[in-house]
């Protein structure tokens, strides 16, 4: 029997089930390292936020000067794609935002099916939420962890919207800074969201993104972020982490990316330190490896051992 991404999203969703709101949580927030977990989290509390996340009393520390803001990727939102990432920087005393762009509509559920709005549209969203962030807590810099279509569009608001200034680390999970061959995957991920929040196909005919990858509005927009010899900007420190067993970024190498002379830019192949290590385009942004790399590549002061444990494709628990 072949698994999708999108049968393997449902049967994740009705077992773990809803059992209500979330319990007020005490400190240090418990972490789940399962991505499919982020379904059940946004049915449990419609239209809010994670535990530890959009806290606007949050006050950056001397340690953490800088909020971390959660870019998610398509048909993503600031629930459904950071249910492990949320509380791993928020117990690191991080204060962390997260936002949904590019919904399908104001009303939920559908408020909730991220990603599939205009991209310029949607790196203005995310430059009046940093702007809002940065007034709130009086920060003058962000770090930005995006995934996937999140790992684009605040490179648009870089270069094109004036938020260069304010970015100091940029993480990417997933990223397809060079294309992909295989973007109809899309379609299985945005379906099994639509499915797993509880509306039918026919209510959004948008969501499984039919032809995004060869829309004209796209093509501008790719060959608007590599314009001037690439998406890196002057000023901004970049950290890239990819899989070999991403199936929506194929071949993988296309989110390995090389900075020009004078912009610091990592490149991580979760494999090379760990063999066991088989996380796919979404559980690559819910396990205990990709958690310690974002922590190094947002505090490279103070490393922290990187540890080598067998992840799942699908759920990286």
């Amino acid at each position: 029997m072949r698994w999708t991404c999108r049968s393997v999203l449902m049967a994740a969703v009705l077992a773990l089930g809803v059992a209500g709101a979330p319990m007020a949580h005490a400190a240090p927030l418990p972490v789940t390292y399962n991505f499919l977990a982020g379904i059940p989290a946004e049915l449990a509390n419609p239209g809010g936020s994670l535990p530890g996340s959009n806290d606007y009393t949050c006050k950056p520390s001397a340690e953490h000067p800088n909020p971390v803001v959660l870019v998610h990727g398509t048909a993503g939102s600031q629930q459904t794609n950071w249910i492990s990432m949320v509380p791993t920087l928020k117990n690191e005393g991080y204060c962390v935002y997260a936002l949904t762009y590019g919904e399908l509509s104001s009303v939920w559920p559908a408020s909730r099916i991220g990603g599939l709005g205009p991209k310029e549209v949607s790196a203005w969203q995310l430059k009046l939420f940093v702007d809002n962030v940065l007034a709130t807590t009086g920060a003058e810099k962000v770090d930005v962890v995006g995934h996937s279509q999140g790992t684009q569009i605040p490179t648009y608001w870089a270069k094109y919207y004036g938020g260069a200034p304010e970015i100091d680390k940029y993480v990417s999970l997933a990223p397809y800074w060079q294309g992909s061959d295989d973007d109809s995957n899309y379609s299985d991920v945005s379906a099994a969201f639509v499915e797993g929040l509880g509306l039918p196909p026919a209510a959004v005919p948008d969501a499984t993104c039919t032809g995004c990858a060869d829309a004209p509005a796209d093509a501008d927009f790719e060959a608007a972020i590599n314009a001037g010899g690439g998406p890196y900007v002057e000023g901004i420190t970049y950290t890239n982490i990819v899989t070999r067993d991403d199936q929506v970024v194929t071949p993988y190498t296309r989110g390995i990316l090389a900075g020009p002379a004078g912009i610091e830019v990592t490149n991580i192949v979760v494999q090379e330190t760990c063999p066991v290590d088989r996380s796919d385009h979404l559980s690559i942004v819910a396990n205990q490896r990709s958690a310690a790399m974002v922590l190094n590549a947002l505090d490279p002061e103070h490393p922290r051992a990187v540890p080598c444990l067998a992840v799942p494709p699908y759920t990286g628990a």
